[in-house]
C-alpha cells in the first residue's frame, strides 16, 4: 500500500500500480467521473498515470481548474488535427497547444482554409468523437521516434524531437488512425468531448518567427455541456460589441496608425480619461506614503547591462546609437531609474520602507504581429512602483501592496485572484536565494489566501526574482493579467545598493516591484470592454451634456449653465447645433454621456433642468443646485 495526500491534506492508502483513475473513483464516481487530470508531486499527469510510491495528489475537473480545462482543450485540439489530416491528407502538422481560453493548432496548407473548411472539419470532429477511441500515451527513443514522424511526412515534428535535449522523455499518443507527438496530459477517450466549436483560422509564423515559414491557425473552444458552449459563444458576440478598439473610435479617445505601429494617438476625452485615471491613482498612494519620481527616457548600454536586462531583454528593446557614438536604450522599465534615485543620497533603516512610483513613458519593441490594440502595445504609461524594505518588512509591504490593489479594483468592480510565479530557466543568481524568495511569498500568499488557495505558474518569474501576479475578472468573465508584485535580491546586489541599519553598519535592501494596473494603457483597453464604453461618471470623459431645446431661444441659459459646471470641476459640452431635441438625446446616448440635461421654456423658467441618466432614461425636472449636490455626491463616491 501507498500513502496519497490529497489536496485537504487528507490522506488515503491505495495499492501500489493504481492509476490515477482508480484513486478518484475510492474518493467518489462523480470526481472520477468528471476528472480530465492530474498533479503528481506537482508534475501534471493523465488519469491513466500509475502511482508506484508515497505522493501528493490534485485531481483536477474541467469545471474547477485551469489545468482540468487545458487536458479538455488539449485532447480537442487533437481531435481536430485528426480531422484535418482525414479531410487534408496532405496537411503538416506543427503544433496544438491548449490556450487559457481553448485551444488552436498550427498547420502547413497549400492555401488558407475557408469558413466552409472549418464547418467541414467540425463535421468529422463529431465523427471522431462518436468512435469514442482511446487515447494511448506510449514512449520512443529519440532515433525511432524521428523515423515514425519521418514515415508519417511530419517534418515539423522532426524538427522538434531534434530540439529536445539529450536524455529527455519522447512521448506520442495514438487515438485511433492518428498518432501525434505530445507530452500530454490527455482525456482518457476522445468520446468525452460533448460541445465544441471552431471560432477562427489566420496565419501564423511557424515558432512565432516571421522569418520562417507561415502556417494556417484554428482556434477553438470546447465544453462538457452543450449550455456551457452557447454561453461562451453569446460572450464571443458580446465581446465584439465591446472591442476597445472599436469602442476607441466611436467614442473619440484614441486610435492607431500606421505612422506609429503599436503606440496609440489619444484623442482629447480619451487623453482626458486618462489622466483622471492618473490622478485617482496618485491620490491613492499618496495617501499611502510613496513618493513619485520621473527618470530618463534613454539609458546607456552600461545602466542595462548592470541590470542583467541587457543580456535577458535586449532583444525587447529599441537600442539605438548617440551623437557620441555610444549604445542607448528606450527604456522598457523603470525599475534601474528607480535604483539611481535611491544611489542619489545615504539611506537609514529609518527611510525604509520607501517606496518611489512613477508613470513614465516606456518603450517594448514587441513583434507587429504580437499588437493588439492597448493591450500590447509598444509604448505606454507603467503604474510603476519600486518599494525598498528590508528583509523583516517583507510580509507587511506586500499585504499593503495586495490591500492597495483589491482597493483599487473595488472602484471599477473587478474581481481578482492571486498567482505565484516561480523561478524560470533563465533566472539570475543563486538557488538559494531563489528558494529564500519563493518561501516568503508562499508564507504571505497563504496568510492572504489560506494554505495553497491560491495558483502556482511554474517557470514564469521574472529573471531576477519570483513574482506573485494578479489576475482580475471583468463582466463577461474574462481573465486578464493585470497587476504584479516582484521580489527582488539580485538587482540590489548588482547595483551595490544599501542602507545603515541601527547598528550604523552597512546592509543591502531588498527590492519589490510593483504594478497594480499593470499599464494605463492596458487597463483603459480592459474597463473599456468591461463597461462596453459607458464608464462611471467620475471617469467618463463627458459627464454632463446640456442639450437647449431650441438654440436660439434657451441658447443663453444653456450657455450660463455650462459654464457653472465648468467653473465646478465637472467636465461639460454643450450641444448647440440646430437640430431637434430626440437627435440631440439619441447622439448623447451613443455618444454614452452619464447624464444629459435638456433645457427649455420651463426650466428656464424655474431655474431647473430636464434630466436624463444614460441607463435609466427620463428622471424628471431638478433644481440645478440639487442636479450639481446629486453630480458631486456621485463623482465623490465614484459609484459605479
Amino acid at each position: 500500500m501507498i500513502k496519497v495526500t490529497l489536496k485537504d491534506n487528507s490522506v488515503i492508502e491505495v495499492e501500489e500500480g493504481s492509476s490515477v483513475l482508480d484513486v478518484a473513483k475510492k474518493i467518489s464516481e462523480g470526481l472520477a467521473r468528471n476528472a480530465t487530470c492530474a498533479s503528481v508531486n506537482g508534475e501534471t499527469k493523465d488519469l491513466r498515470y500509475v502511482l508506484t510510491e508515497d505522493c501528493e495528489l490534485n485531481i483536477y475537473t474541467f469545471d474547477n481548474d485551469l489545468e482540468g480545462k487545458k487536458a479538455y482543450w488539449h485532447t480537442t485540439s487533437h481531435i481536430m488535427a485528426q480531422a484535418v489530416k482525414r479531410l487534408f491528407p496532405n496537411a503538416k502538422l506543427a503544433i496544438g497547444p491548449s490556450i487559457d481560453n481553448g485551444f488552436y493548432y498550427d498547420y502547413d496548407v497549400e492555401k488558407p482554409f475557408s469558413p466552409e473548411d472549418l464547418e467541414n472539419i467540425e463535421k468529422e470532429m463529431q465523427n471522431i468523437i462518436k468512435e469514442n477511441a482511446e487515447l494511448e500515451r506510449f514512449l520512443l527513443p529519440r532515433d525511432e521516434a524521428v523515423a515514425l514522424m519521418e514515415k508519417q511526412g511530419e517534418p515539423y515534428k522532426v524538427e522538434l524531437i531534434n530540439d529536445l535535449p539529450e536524455g529527455e522523455e519522447i512521448s506520442f499518443y495514438k487515438q485511433g488512425d492518428f498518432t501525434d507527438l505530445c507530452a500530454g496530459p490527455h482525456l482518457l477517450s476522445t468520446g468525452i468531448v460533448k460541445a465544441y466549436k471552431l471560432l477562427s483560422s489566420s496565419g501564423a509564423y511557424w515558432r512565432g518567427n516571421e522569418n520562417n515559414k507561415m502556417l494556417q491557425r484554428i482556434y477553438g473552444i470546447s465544453f462538457p455541456k452543450k449550455s456551457q458552449l452557447d454561453e461562451y459563444i453569446n460572450m464571443i458576440e458580446e465581446a465584439k460589441k465591446r472591442d476597445h478598439r472599436k469602442l476607441g473610435k466611436e467614442l473619440d479617445l484614441f486610435f492607431f496608425d500606421e505612422t506609429a505601429p503599436g503606440m496609440a494617438y489619444w484623442l482629447p476625452k480619451g487623453f482626458t480619461m486618462l489622466n483622471t485615471l492618473i490622478e485617482f491613482w496618485r491620490g491613492i498612494h499618496k495617501k499611502e506614503g510613496y513618493q513619485e519620481f520621473s527618470g530618463p527616457q534613454l539609458n546607456s548600454s552600461e545602466l542595462w547591462k548592470t541590470s542583467g536586462h541587457w543580456d535577458h531583454y535586449k532583444e525587447d528593446m529599441f537600442v539605438l546609437t548617440d551623437a557620441d557614438g555610444k549604445e542607448q536604450a528606450l527604456k522598457p522599465m523603470n525599475c534601474p531609474n528607480s535604483i539611481r534615485i535611491y544611489q542619489s543620497k545615504l539611506r537609514s533603516y529609518k527611510d525604509l520602507p520607501l517606496r518611489f512610483n512613477d508613470v513614465d513613458v516606456i518603450h517594448r519593441n514587441e513583434k507587429s504581429g504580437q499588437l493588439n490594440g492597448l493591450f500590447r502595445v509598444r509604448m505606454f504609461r507603467q503604474d510603476d512602483s519600486h518599494n525598498y524594505v528590508t528583509e523583516s518588512q517583507i510580509g507587511s509591504e506586500i499585504k499593503n501592496i495586495v490591500e492597495i490593489a483589491k482597493n483599487l479594483y473595488s472602484v471599477f468592480g473587478l474581481e481578482y485572484i492571486l498567482t505565484l510565479s516561480t523561478r524560470p530557466e533563465d533566472f539570475m543568481g543563486e538557488i538559494e536565494t531563489w528558494d529564500k524568495a519563493e518561501a516568503d511569498l508562499k508564507k504571505v500568499l497563504n496568510e492572504l489566501c489560506g494554505e495553497n488557495n491560491y495558483r502556482i505558474n511554474e517557470g514564469d518569474g521574472a529573471f531576477y526574482g519570483p513574482k506573485i501576479d494578479i489576475k482580475m475578472k471583468d463582466c463577461l468573465g474574462r481573465e486578464w493579467q493585470m497587476g504584479t508584485v516582484q521580489l527582488d535580491f539580485q538587482l540590489p546586489q548588482r547595483f551595490n545598493l544599501s542602507y545603515i541599519d541601527e547598528d550604523g553598519e552597512k546592509k543591502t535592501p531588498i527590492m519589490i516591484h510593483r504594478a497594480i494596473f499593470g499599464s494605463f494603457e492596458r487597463f483603459i483597453g480592459i474597463i473599456t470592454e468591461h463597461f462596453a464604453g459607458a464608464f462611471p461618471t467620475w471617469l467618463a470623459p463627458v459627464q454632463v451634456k446640456i442639450l437647449p431645446i431650441s438654440t436660439e431661444k434657451h441658447y443663453d441659459y444653456a450657455k450660463g449653465l455650462a459654464d457653472k459646471l465648468d467653473e465646478l470641476g465637472f467636465r461639460v459640452e454643450l450641444d448647440d447645433r440646430n437640430e431637434k431635441i430626440g437627435y440631440k438625446i439619441r447622439e448623447a446616448q451613443v455618444q454614452k454621456v452619464p447624464y444629459m440635461l435638456v433645457v427649455g421654456d420651463k426650466e428656464m423658467a424655474e431655474n431647473a433642468v430636464g434630466v436624463r441618466n444614460r441607463k435609466e432614461g427620463d428622471l424628471g425636472a431638478m433644481n440645478v443646485d440639487e442636479f450639481i449636490a446629486k453630480l458631486k455626491a456621485e463623482i465623490d463616491s465614484k459609484a459605479l
